[in-house]
């Protein structure tokens, strides 16, 4: 069974309208409306999977085993993971003189950073028959 990312949310300013209406500068009829803050999906996470919506799909396929005569001996998770790299060496230098128009003097730094890390991607449940 496959486990789920978690959404990710933003508050965001809407217009609502209010049901009243003004009339305008020129004589014209306006919608009133308020401003509410309300929750938009942005996206899906890379790190973080939906413990509750995983939760729910292993009780449902336990009590689907169940209902088929089967008991759930063990539940193991599937850990999958993934990571990010960078490294840079261009244009960063130590040294601000210069020998000759052609020459410059050798030296410099670089820079970089990686990291990994692991998450569950799903779970194995193991049954036997009553």
């Amino acid at each position: 069974m496959k486990a789920y990312f978690k959404r990710l949310y933003k508050e965001v300013a809407v217009k609502v309208p209010t049901g009243e209406t003004k009339t305008g500068l020129f004589g014209g009829q306006k919608d009133v409306t308020r401003t509410e803050t309300q929750l938009q999906q942005t996206g899906w996470s890379d790190c973080e999977i939906d413990g509750q919506r995983l939760a729910e799909d292993v009780a449902k396929a336990v009590a689907g085993l169940n209902a088929e005569g089967y008991d759930a001996i063990n539940i193991s998770e599937i850990t999958s993971g993934s990571y990010r790299y960078e490294y840079n060496s261009q244009g960063i230098t130590s040294s601000r003189r210069m020998l000759s128009e052609t020459e410059k003097v050798s030296g410099g730094g670089s820079y970089g950073y990686g990291y990994g890390y692991s998450f569950t991607e799903g779970v194995l449940s193991l049954a036997r028959q009553v």
